[in-house]
C-alpha cells in the first residue's frame, strides 16, 4: 500500500502509462489506474496487504446471435495455447499449483479470466499460462468439437448407431435452460434489452449452439480478444511493477493498437409498456401444483456508468424488497399470492443500463391482474409515505467491514468495484441530497417507477409438454443437420469422432507447463492460539483476530435428548426460529432490530462425524451471528430473547415462511443435484449420513413439500416450543467468540450476561436412547471444560441401496459413495490424494471429455466416506462404469509420481486455502480438530507413496471389499426401472 502510494501520475512503468493513483483508505488499499502506450490497454491495480493475490483479464464480448460463441470461445481458449499446446492447459494447471481460486466466465457483455494465490512463484506461473491462453490460443478444430458442438455417433466407435448432438457447453446449456428461474431470467433480460446484445443469450441457446462454425468462433477470437478490447485487474501484496513487465512481455509487446467495434449502444427508451409470456417445465415439488406460475414487472433503469445514480437505485431496490419491513415484502409476501419474491427480483446492475425487477413465483395464473394491480398500488403508497434508511445504511457498513477471504474476487467484477470504491462518498453524498430534499427517495421512485414506460410485464407458466416439445424441436433440429450430409460427410463424422476418442484417450505430455513442486509447499501449519474459558458454568472458546471493528458470535447445542419424531422438523425450527418474533417484538421489528443491530442472525442444523470412528457423531443447531463491537449487548439481547420468549403464535406467519422455503429447496435441486445424489447415496452407510439426508437430502425436500401442502400449520407450530427447549438448552451449550484482542474481555463480560440471562432454560433432560453417549474433551492438552456429548448407534448396519428419484430434467446427477475412514485413520490421507488423482487423471476425461457431462469426480469427504459424483450428465448407468473404471485404473497403477505430485498439490491448495478472521479456530470449536491433528494429517499428504495409493484403490473401493450406496437424479429411465435391484422414486 504505501509502495503504491508513490507513483505518480504520467510516470511511465514497462510500456504503460500511470493514469491515476487514489488512496482508499476506509478499504486499507491504494489503486492505481494505468493504460498500455501502444494498444490502449486499461489496467487497475489495487494495492493492499492482503497475500491471497489476484488477478483478472476481461474482454468486452457482445454477440450478436445465440450461437454461445463467446462462452464456447471461454471454454476453448483454455484447451492449449502457443507456449503450452498440450490439450486443457486450464484443468492440468488446477493440480500444478496452489490457487485460491482459477475459473472463467462468461456474462452478457463480458468475458472475464480471474485467478487467486498466495504463492508469488505460483502467480507467475498462472499469469504466463492466462496470458498465453487468452491472447494465443491453439483454437484447434478438435477442441471445438468437444467444448462446443459436433454432430457424433451415439456410441463413436460403432457407425451403424444414431447420430446425435454432443459437446460440452451444448449440455452445459441444456442443464442450465432445465433450470425454470434460469430460463426466466434470461427472457427477462432479452426482452427488457430487444436492441442489441442484451437480446441473445450469450452463453448459448441449445438449438442455435449448431448453428456455430469454427470460422466463427475464431473470428470473434480475433476481434474481441485483443489488448484494445481489454482490462487487466490484480489485487494484493504482490510488487505491481513484475506483473506489468511479464504483462508487457509476454502478451502485449506482440500487439498494435486497433480500434475494437463492441460498445454496447444505449437501449431506445420504450414510449409504452410491453407485455409477453413464456413457458417452462412443471415441477414436480412444487408445494402447490395449481400454483406454478411466475409473474413480474421489469423496469429500464439509468447507465450504471454514473455510479452515484447506480448506488442510489441499488439501495432503493433493498429498501423496497429486503426483509419482513420492507413495502413489497408486506404487499407480495404476505397476502400469501405467491410462494416467494422471483429470483430475478432487484436490483440489476450487470448490463450498460441497469433495471429493477418486482413479482412473484410459486402463483395462481387467476392471481394475474391481482399481482399487477398491487405492484402498481405499493409503489403510490411508497411515494406517498416516508422511508427508513438507517438499517440498510448500518448493512452497508457491516458489509464494508467484514474481512472475507475472496475481496480481490470481488472487486474483479467492475460493477462491484466501482460501488464498492466509492461507497463511503457515496453515502455521504446521499446524506447530504436528502438533508436538501428530505423526498430525495420518493422523487427518485415517482421518475423511474411511476413515470417510466420503458416497463416489462413477463408471465412463465408450466407447460406439461415443455420437455416433448424441447426434445422434439431438438430432434428436428438434428434431423434438418443430418438431412444435409453426403455420403462423404457422414464417413467424415464417423472418422472425426474416432479422431476425438483417440486424442482424449492418449496420455498428454504437460511438461510444458510450469509447475509448483511438492517442496514449494510450507512444512509446518501456522498456528491459531485460542483461549479455552467458561460463562456461567457453559465452555467458551475465545479467539483473537484482526476482525476489523467486527465480533463474531457462535454457540453449538446438542439435540441428544431431542424425541425421535421431532427430528425431521430440525431444519424447519433452525429455519424459523429468528424470524418469529421474540419478547416484546413482533417478527417485524425482530427483523428491524437485527438489521440495525447486527450482520445477521442464523440457525442451521449441525451433524459433525467423529474424526476417529465412523459411528460416533455429533448432532446439534449451531447459532450464529455477528456485529459492530458497539453493538455488543443489543445482539446478546436478541439472542436471550429468542432462549425465553420465543413468539409461536402467529400461523400466518409461519405459513409464509414454510412456502418460501419449500420453494427454495424445490428450486435448488436443478443447481444442485450431485449434492442430493451423493447425500442419498451415502445415507445407508454411517449413522451421520443417515440424519445427513433426513436434515438435508430428498427426505428434507419431500418433508417441506408435504408440510407446505398442508392446510392448517397449528399442529406445526405447537411442535416448536417442544423442539426449542430441548434445543436452546444452556445444558448442552457450548460458545465461541472472535473479536480484536482490544475488544475480548467486554465480548466475555457480555457472553457472562446472556449466559445468566438465559439460565432459566436449563434443564439436565435425559437423553433419548440413555445408552449412546460418549463424552469427549474437545482439546485433551488444552485443559479446558468444553466437552462433547457423541452420540454412538450400536445396531447400526452399514448396507447396499441403489435409489433413482425421476425427475423432469433433461440431464443426470450420478452418484456413488463408499464406507471408507475417519479423519485420524492412517489411510485417510491416501484416500484424498487418491480422489483427486482419480479426478484429475481418469474420471475428469471420461466423464467431462467423452460423456460430455458438465463435470465429475470422486471427494474423499471428513464423514469418512469416498464419494463419486457427476453435474449435469447425459448419462446415467454409463457414468457408474466410469466410476468402476477409476477403481481399476488406480489399482493398476497407470499413474506416475508426477501424477501423484499434483495431486498432492491440489489438496494442499484446498487444506490451505486462506481462513478468514471470523472463521479462525472454527474447525477446533466444531469438530475437535486442533493444530497438532491437522499437522500429522498435513505429514500424511506429504508421505504418500504410490504403494499407499495402489493399496487403498484395492482394499477400500475394490469390488466386493466395499459397502456402496447409489443414487441418481434424472430424467424417465427405461432401463433402470424394469432393473428390481433399483428403488424407483
Amino acid at each position: 500500500v504505501e509502495r503504491a502510494l508513490q507513483y505518480t501520475a504520467g510516470q511511465k512503468l514497462h510500456g504503460f502509462t500511470v493514469k491515476e493513483v487514489t488512496a482508499v483508505p476506509d478499504l486499507f488499499l491504494t489503486a492505481v489506474k494505468l493504460s498500455h502506450d501502444a494498444t490502449g490497454a486499461q489496467y487497475l491495480h489495487a494495492a493492499r496487504d492482503d497475500s491471497n493475490n489476484l488477478f483478472s483479464v476481461q474482454f468486452r464480448t457482445t454477440p450478436m446471435d445465440s450461437t454461445g460463441v463467446p462462452h464456447i470461445l471461454e471454454h476453448t481458449v483454455l484447451c492449449g495455447s502457443q507456449r503450452f499446446p498440450c490439450r486443457d492447459p486450464f484443468f492440468k494447471m488446477l493440480n500444478r499449483s496452489l490457487s485460491t481460486f482459477m475459473n472463467a466466465f462468461t456474462a452478457s457483455d463480458y468475458t472475464m479470466y480471474p485467478f487467486s494465490t498466495q504463492n508469488a512463484k505460483d502467480f507467475q506461473n498462472l499469469l504466463s499460462v492466462y496470458l498465453d491462453a487468452v491472447f494465443f490460443p491453439c483454437l484447434r478444430e478438435l477442441d471445438f468439437w468437444q467444448e462446443g458442438w459436433r454432430l457424433e455417433h451415439e456410441t463413436p466407435t460403432d457407425p451403424s448407431s444414431r447420430l446425435v448432438f454432443k459437446g460440452v457447453v451444448f449440455n452445459e446449456m441444456k442443464g442450465v435452460f432445465s433450470d425454470n428461474e434460469r430460463l426466466y431470467a434470461q427472457h427477462l433480460q432479452n426482452k427488457l434489452l430487444p436492441d442489441h446484445t442484451y437480446a441473445v443469450v450469450s452463453g448459448g441457446e441449445p438449438l442455435a449452439i449448431p448453428d456455430l462454425t469454427w470460422e466463427q468462433l475464431k473470428h470473434f477470437h480475433a476481434t474481441h480478444y485483443h489488448p484494445s478490447n481489454a482490462r487487466f485487474f490484480t489485487y494484493g501484496d504482490l510488487p505491481l511493477e513484475q506483473h506489468l513487465q511479464q504483462i508487457e512481455e509476454e502478451a502485449l509487446s506482440k500487439f498494435e493498437r486497433t480500434e475494437p467495434n463492441t460498445a454496447v449502444p444505449p437501449q431506445t427508451h420504450w414510449d409504452k409498456p410491453r407485455v409477453d409470456h413464456v413457458t417452462c417445465r412443471p415441477d414436480a415439488l412444487a408445494p402447490d401444483p395449481i400454483k406454478q406460475n411466475t409473474l413480474c414487472m421489469s423496469y429500464l433503469l439509468g447507465d450504471i456508468t454514473d455510479t452515484f445514480e447506480a448506488f442510489i437505485l441499488s439501495l432503493l431496490s433493498s429498501l423496497m424488497i429486503s426483509g419482513p419491513n420492507s413495502p413489497f415484502y408486506k404487499a407480495l409476501i404476505e397476502p400469501e399470492i405467491g410462494s416467494d419474491f422471483s429470483s430475478s427480483v432487484g436490483f440489476d446492475g450487470s448490463t450498460r443500463q441497469a433495471s429493477f425487477t418486482i413479482g412473484l413465483q410459486g402463483m395462481a395464473e387467476d392471481d394475474t391482474e391481482t399481482v399487477k394491480h398491487i405492484i402498481a398500488q405499493t409503489i403510490d403508497d411508497i411515494i406517498a409515505f416516508s422511508i427508513q434508511i438507517e438499517a440498510l445504511l448500518h448493512k452497508i457498513e457491516i458489509q464494508m467491514k467484514h474481512q472475507s477471504t475472496s475481496f480481490g474476487l470481488a472487486l474483479a467484477s467492475v460493477s462491484k468495484r466501482t460501488l464498492v470504491f466509492y461507497i463511503f462518498e457515496n453515502v455521504s453524498r446521499f446524506r447530504q441530497c436528502l438533508k436538501e430534499n428530505p423526498r430525495y427517495l420518493q422523487d427518485k421512485i415517482q421518475h423511474y417507477f411511476k413515470d417510466n414506460a420503458h416497463r416489462l410485464t413477463l408471465t412463465m407458466s408450466p407447460d406439461e409438454r415443455f420437455l416433448e416439445k424441447q426434445a422434439e424441436a431438438e430432434e428436428q433440429k438434428l434431423q434438418q443437420k443430418i438431412q444435409n450430409l453426403s455420403d462423404a460427410d457422414h464417413k467424415d463424422i464417423y472418422e472425426k469422432g474416432l479422431q476425438l476418442l483417440a486424442a482424449q484417450s492418449t496420455t498428454q505430455d504437460a511438461s510444458c507447463l510450469p509447475a509448483l513442486k511438492v517442496s514449494d509447499i510450507e512444512p509446518i501449519i501456522p498456528y491459531t492460539p485460542v483461549q479455552p474459558g467458561t460463562a456461567g458454568g457453559v465452555p467458551v472458546q475465545y479467539c483473537e483476530q484482526p476482525t476489523n471493528g467486527m465480533v463474531y458470535f457462535r454457540a453449538m447445542c446438542n439435540l441428544n435428548s431431542l424425541p425421535e419424531d421431532l427430528k425431521i422438523y430440525v431444519p424447519l425450527f433452525c429455519s424459523v426460529i429468528t424470524k418469529l418474533g421474540c419478547g416484546e417484538l413482533d417478527y417485524r421489528q425482530q427483523a428491524q432490530r437485527i438489521e440495525l443491530k447486527t450482520g445477521g442472525m442464523s440457525v442451521s442444523p449441525q451433524i459433525i462425524p467423529d474424526t476417529a470412528d465412523l459411528d460416533l457423531y455429533e448432532q446439534g443447531i449451531i447459532l450464529s451471528s455477528s456485529c459492530l463491537e458497539r453493538n455488543l449487548p443489543d445482539m446478546f439481547q436478541l439472542w436471550s430473547d429468542i432462549f425465553n420468549s420465543p413468539r409461536f403464535d402467529d400461523e400466518q406467519r409461519l405459513r409464509v415462511l414454510v412456502m418460501m422455503s419449500a420453494q427454495e429447496l424445490s428450486n435448488g435441486i436443478s443447481y444442485s443435484g450431485h449434492m442430493y445424489a451423493m447425500t442419498r447415496a451415502a445415507r445407508t452407510l454411517t449413522p451421520t449420513a443417515d440424519l445427513q439426508e433426513a436434515f438435508s437430502g430428498m427426505d428434507q425436500v419431500k418433508f417441506m413439500k408435504r408440510i407446505a401442502e398442508m392446510t392448517d400449520l397449528t399442529s406445526v407450530l405447537r411442535k416448536l416450543p417442544r423442539i426449542k427447549r430441548h434445543l436452546l438448552n444452556p445444558e448442552n451449550m457450548r460458545c465461541a467468540v472472535n473479536a480484536t484482542p482490544q475488544k475480548m474481555s467486554e465480548a466475555a463480560g457480555e457472553v457472562e450476561r446472556f449466559i445468566g440471562n438465559i439460565a432459566a432454560n436449563r434443564k439436565e433432560r435425559k437423553p433419548v436412547r440413555p445408552t449412546v453417549v460418549e463424552v469427549r474433551p474437545l482439546d485433551p492438552q488444552a485443559g479446558s471444560s468444553a466437552s462433547r456429548k457423541l452420540i454412538s448407534e450400536p445396531h447400526f448396519k452399514p448396507c447396499q441401496m441403489k435409489t433413482y428419484f425421476q425427475l423432469p430434467f433433461n440431464v443426470n446427477f450420478v452418484s456413488e459413495c463408499v464406507r471408507a475412514v475417519p479423519f485420524t485413520h492412517t489411510d485417510y490421507a491416501s484416500l484424498c490424494i487418491l480422489a483427486r488423482m482419480m479426478t484429475a487423471k481418469f474420471l475428469h476425461g471420461e466423464i467431462r471429455e467423452k460423456g460430455g457431462a458438465y463435470g465429475g469426480g470422486a471427494r474423499m469427504g471428513g464423514g469418512g466416506l469416498f464419494s463419486f459424483y457427476s453435474y449435469r450428465d447425459p448419462n446415467s448407468t454409463q457414468t457408474l462404469s466410469a466410476f468402476r473404471g477409476g477403481v481399476e485404473w488406480a489399482r493398476a497403477g497407470k499413474f506416475t509420481q508426477q501424477d501423484i505430485d499434483e495431486a498432492k498439490l491440489s489438496v494442499f491448495s484446498a487444506v490451505d486455502a486462506p481462513v478468514a478472521p471470523s472463521d479462525k479456530g472454527l474447525g477446533r470449536f466444531l469438530n475437535g480438530i486442533t493444530d497438532e491433528m491437522k499437522q500429522r494429517y498435513r505429514e500424511r499428504l506429504f508421505a504418500v507413496t504410490d504403494k499407499n495409493l495402489i493399496d487403498v484403490a484395492g482394499r477400500y473401493l475394490g469390488v466386493g471389499q466395499q459397502t456402496c450406496g447409489v443414487a441418481i437424479l434424472g430424467p424417465e429411465n427405461e432401463s433402470i426401472r424394469k432393473d428390481p435391484s433399483w428403488v424407483v422414486k
